[in-house]
């Protein structure tokens, strides 16, 4: 089983699964844009319950971080299966998935899914691309930057090098009153107060050399 934790200079995780520090996540790539504070959304959101763990795991990450062709699209697409530690108290997950590597202003969200029922620990490959999916039952996805519902992969421009992409989660005490039209800042704002505890789980990806 390949697990991104042996990655340690990839992934960055405390008692409750923030980033020790969080300035130095892997931002500084020659072509990486420099963003606010608040670029990605793990930064800014403080969990209520400090010191609660919560661990992020995926197979789709290679040994060297690396995230497998499947899972990008320039391969199948699909979102990768995931899997996380039990958080006490959960009612619900969330995950956003973003990339501030992208030569935007703001990190490029490839994916938007909450109300991920508590009693889950993990995700299946290829969840459904819609605004409520069967799998999980009772989630809601908003669309990505690219403008479809769900799980867009990673399909960075040639020439930008190497994009990192944080896949974060967040254990909320309770689903959210939010419907799929809801974009990132909404999705923050609407899980303030209601974190328990958070971790992130980066993976690369760099344009092949032929597309």
């Amino acid at each position: 089983m390949r697990l991104i934790l042996a990655l340690t200079a990839a992934l960055f995780i405390t008692s409750c699964g923030r980033s020790a520090t969080r300035s130095e996540t892997p931002m500084s790539h020659p072509n990486t844009p420099q963003h606010s504070p608040e670029a990605l959304s793990l930064g800014r959101i403080t969990p209520r319950e400090p010191g609660v763990t919560l661990e992020l795991l995926s197979t789709a990450i290679d040994i060297d971080g690396t995230i497998e062709p499947r899972y990008t699209a320039y391969g199948d697409n699909v979102s990768p299966p995931l899997r996380w530690t039990a958080v006490p108290g959960a009612g619900a997950y969330a995950l956003i998935l973003e990339d501030p590597d992208a030569p935007i202003e703001k990190p490029f969200v490839h994916w938007l899914i909450w109300n991920i029922p508590g009693d889950l620990t993990a995700l299946p490959e290829g969840v459904p691309n819609n605004e409520t999916p069967v799998t999980p039952q009772g989630a809601v996805q908003a669309k990505n930057d690219n403008g479809s519902f769900g799980y867009f992969g990673p399909r960075p421009p040639a020439g930008t090098g190497l994009h990192h992409y944080h896949i974060q989660i967040f254990a909320l005490d309770g689903p959210l009153t939010l419907h799929g039209d809801a974009d990132i800042r909404a999705l923050v704002n609407a899980m303030q107060g209601r974190v328990l505890a958070d971790s992130e789980l980066i993976g690369t990806f760099e344009a092949p050399a032929r597309q």
